[in-house]
């Protein structure tokens, strides 16, 4: 399959983001996925534990540099001037550090919030947001 240049691009959509985020994130480039978030966003991709800066990015990376691939679909998207509300629907397949291959599935919750630029970004990213 041959990649477009904008598989990987911000969107003013707030209904494409997921589907965006899913190839990114498929594609193995954590650059691309990193540039969906704001630079204060907040990801919780350990039910209790958020992760900001830093952190965050890495995270994202380690899970991608381990050949994970995610599945997406987007079951509700509200939107209010700037900010919008996504409730996704989610599948994660990765390895561990013993070479398992885990499997993990939720109801995600994420809040969007619209740049200067018109592009939306992930403010809050919470994939089990809705258990």
């Amino acid at each position: 399959m041959t990649r477009q240049r904008d598989d990987f691009e911000l969107t003013e959509d707030a209904t494409e983001i997921t589907a965006r985020y899913v190839r990114a994130f498929n594609a193995g480039d954590a650059d691309a996925v990193n540039r969906f978030y704001t630079d204060d966003a907040v990801s919780v991709w350990e039910p209790g534990v958020p992760l900001t800066g830093d952190a965050r990015r890495e995270h994202i990376e380690e899970v991608i540099a381990r050949g994970a691939s995610v599945q997406a679909t987007q079951r509700e998207v509200y939107t209010t001037g700037d900010t919008a509300l996504l409730i996704v629907d989610w599948t994660l397949s990765a390895t561990n550090a013993e070479g398992v291959v885990e499997d993990s599935a939720g109801v995600g919750v994420d809040v969007l919030r619209r740049g200067e630029d018109g592009k939306w970004r992930y403010a809050i990213d919470d994939p089990y947001g809705r258990e």
